[in-house]
């Protein structure tokens, strides 16, 4: 009797243990875009929101929204923005160009990741249309201009952490893509 009992109870355990060793492996793999989904929806880790449509508020507030471009080693691209900055008004619709430039003789892939900081307005900053997270593909000695439109979201005033902010820098950087 107590034999049985101790097959059924050590049944238990090893398929309580396989369960949850299957349950982290899926939480491993499902970790990344998880977090990425996450990311997105609240702007943590400056994080910036992509949305469709820009009405919105327009202030008279001003923010100054410097812009940063960074290429990997491994990749033989020119990479910059086309100022350093631009005041915009919160709320306010506004256009930059970057500017890339392969300097190989043989076409390359690149794809351009981004964030905002400080980290705090990531959530405020709203891409209405991007060149990052797509592959861009560049032929020999081919030059590129790639806008971002983007706003600022009115609500950063609202909030007691931004609301005293009067610089943001979006900030981009190339990888090679094999």
């Amino acid at each position: 009797m107590f034999s049985s009992v101790r097959r059924s109870s050590k049944s238990s355990i090893v398929f309580f243990l396989i369960s949850l060793v299957i349950l982290m492996l899926c939480l491993a793999y499902a970790s990344v875009p998880l977090y990425s989904i996450f990311c997105k929806a609240t702007g943590y880790g400056g994080t910036t929101r992509k949305v469709t449509s820009t009405t919105t508020n327009i202030t008279n507030q001003k923010i100054r929204v410097h812009f940063n471009a960074d290429v990997m080693l491994d990749l033989p691209w020119k990479f910059n923005p086309e100022t350093n900055y631009i005041d915009t008004n919160i709320g306010e619709q506004s256009l930059a160009f970057y500017y890339v430039e392969n300097l190989s003789d043989q076409p390359l892939l690149g794809m351009a990741v981004y964030n905002v900081t400080p980290f705090k307005a990531g959530k405020y900053f709203n891409k209405v249309a991007c060149f990052c997270f797509e592959e861009q593909i560049l032929l020999p000695k081919q030059k590129v201009a790639m806008p971002v439109s983007f706003y600022i979201d009115p609500n950063i005033m609202l909030d007691d952490s931004t609301k005293d902010l009067s610089e943001i820098t979006l900030s981009y950087t190339f990888f090679k893509l094999k």
